[in-house]
Formats: C-alpha cells, sequence, structure tokens
C-alpha cells in the first residue's frame, strides 16, 4: 500500500520537489543516492539518502497548520529515532535560495564544502 501511495505522489509532485529532485537525482549532489517519495515505514518521506541517513521535507503552507505541525514534530522524532536526521525546508526556501538550501544538505550529509 505505501508503495502505491508513494507512485502517486511522485506522479504529483509539487513545481518544488520537481526541482530539487533534478538536483539530487543520478547521484548529482556530490555522489550522494537519493529516492524520493520513497515508503520509510510507516511514513512516506519526500527525499532520503540511506547512507548516511537523511530525510529532506519540503513543505508547503499546509505544513503552518498547528495539527500539522504537531503531525510533523511526531514524524521527525519516529525518523530520528529509526536514526535518520531529518531537514525541512519551506518550498520558498528552495525556489528563492537553491544554492544555499543545497548548502544546508551537503552539511547536514557531512560534506566537505
Amino acid at each position: 500500500m505505501g508503495e502505491e501511495r508513494a507512485k502517486k505522489l511522485r506522479k504529483s509532485s509539487t513545481e518544488a520537489e520537481k526541482r530539487l529532485w533534478r538536483l539530487l537525482r543520478a547521484k548529482q549532489l556530490a555522489g550522494y543516492k537519493f529516492r524520493r517519495q520513497e515508503p520509510v515505514a510507516p511514513y512516506i518521506v519526500d527525499f532520503v539518502c540511506y547512507r548516511p541517513p537523511l530525510v529532506i521535507e519540503l513543505d508547503g503552507g499546509q505544513h503552518d497548520a498547528t495539527t500539522q505541525r504537531a503531525r510533523d514534530e511526531q514524524r521527525t522524532a519516529w525518523l530520528e529515532s529509526q536514526g535518520f536526521t531529518v531537514i525541512r525546508f519551506w518550498n520558498n526556501q528552495l525556489l528563492e535560495n537553491e544554492a544555499g538550501v543545497l548548502h544546508d544538505i551537503l552539511r547536514a550529509l557531512g560534506a566537505k564544502d
């Protein structure tokens, strides 16, 4: 079931998700392998690198609601309990400062600048 939902999410990606995927796919970012809309039970994460374990979430305006923030915090806590580092960006952060977002991702991966 998670894989079917992940496929649907991949097909309906936001502009920000498409843009970040163009930068991450095919080991383009310092050789790190990413997957998008990947089931990491019980969640589907926007982007994941398994080595080192990093989850990247791109959030739109719906994530600003109090109930969604609480769900995001619960999700982050679970992912961190599984050994992942979780970083979040607002869609507009990527669209307005792509280089800064990539810098933050590389830093989270432990890559040298």
